[in-house]
């Protein structure tokens, strides 16, 4: 009897799942997003064979990193290794990972055409091939891009159209559940102290700095294959699953990748960062909302140099302050309001 009860209760699912029409079952699909659980959606039958490559969101994350030789790898990526390794290993690796679950999906048009094709290199590119529609696309890391010491916090924020439009970064040499101001440890009258220069405290800023934008450009490299073959996108999201670092594209800045050409390095796998202009603030110590305190907090914003970069004063403002969330927007509120130190740096 309990038989005949799963069977009846399974014929009437069928049914009810026979009536609802496409357009509220790609809904559907569009909200799980999820690329692996979109392919175990198309092994369940033809219909759903047919509409998952119609699907609009895409979310791809990455669970982890394996080396060359196809090993795991335990640690996270640090600024000192190659950009170009790290991210030749996340590729290979997804590739493996996520062709299983579209193995038995087809394409529409009835032929033996999978979704992903059988080919040796693994690409992100080659993971949304026969995506027909993708809109919104959002990847995440395994890990942040780069690696900084216990209680060290870095954070950034990249907007890119053909080359670099806006860039933030936040940093903190630590942080504190205790107010170091209660202990008398901090003195801040408003400017950058003389130990900064010589204690190393520029330098580490500018290691943040160069580590982040050479992050943030291997990732925008990497988006030229997908931006390509999918006029139909509207905004990319390419961030790691550690919250340090996120790139976003909009639909203006995508349709001005298309139009310019990229400035690359073939060698280096990323695109080349402009000639800019950075504006530093730096405090000796915050007290930021839930309890926490972030000593030596930087905030780095970096905008190229020249007229016709992209966007107005009023934009860039308007991105700093809402590149970070919680505390950490407190923490950019604050610095902002602090005396502004103009540096250059050169393209690279």
């Amino acid at each position: 009897m309990q038989s005949k009860t799963q069977v009846y209760d399974a014929e009437i699912y069928s049914c009810d799942f026979d009536q609802m029409p496409d357009s509220l079952v790609l809904i559907i699909l569009n909200k799980l997003a999820d690329i692996r659980s979109l392919g175990r959606c198309s092994a369940v039958c033809k219909r759903l064979n047919s509409l998952v490559p119609l699907v609009e969101d895409i979310y791809i994350k990455i669970d982890e990193v394996v080396t060359i030789n196809g090993d795991s790898d335990e640690s996270p990526y640090c600024s000192s290794h190659k950009p170009r390794s790290f991210f030749s290993n996340i590729l290979k690796y997804m590739f493996f990972s996520l062709i299983k679950p579209f193995h038995n999906l087809r394409i529409s048009n009835n032929t033996n055409k999978t979704l992903l094709p059988q080919v040796s290199q693994s690409t992100l590119d080659q993971v949304l091939k026969n995506f027909l529609y993708i809109q919104n696309l959002w990847i995440e890391l395994p890990a942040a891009d780069v690696c900084t010491e216990d209680g060290v916090v870095l954070k950034w924020k990249a907007e890119f159209g053909s080359t670099l439009q806006n860039c933030v970064i936040l940093g903190g040499t630590q942080i504190d559940w205790k107010p170091v101001t209660e202990q008398g440890l901090v003195e801040d009258n408003g400017s950058i102290p003389e130990s900064f220069y010589t204690n190393g405290g520029l330098k580490l800023r500018v290691v943040w700095t160069i580590s982040s934008l050479i992050a943030a450009s291997t990732r925008h490299y990497l988006l030229e294959p997908i931006i390509r073959d999918h006029p139909t996108l509207k905004t990319v999201v390419f961030t790691d699953a550690d919250g340090q670092g996120t790139l976003s594209m909009s639909g203006e800045q995508l349709r001005e990748f298309k139009e310019k050409p990229l400035a690359a390095s073939a060698s280096s796998k990323r695109t080349q960062v402009p000639a800019s202009n950075m504006k530093l603030r730096y405090a000796p110590y915050l007290e930021l909302p839930e309890g926490i305190g972030m000593q030596g907090a930087t905030l780095v914003a970096i905008k190229p140099s020249g007229e016709g970069s992209g966007t107005s004063k009023k934009e860039v403002e308007a991105f700093v302050c809402g590149a970070f969330d919680g505390p950490f927007k407190a923490a950019v509120k604050t610095l902002v309001k602090r005396r502004t130190y103009l540096l250059e740096m050169n393209g690279f």
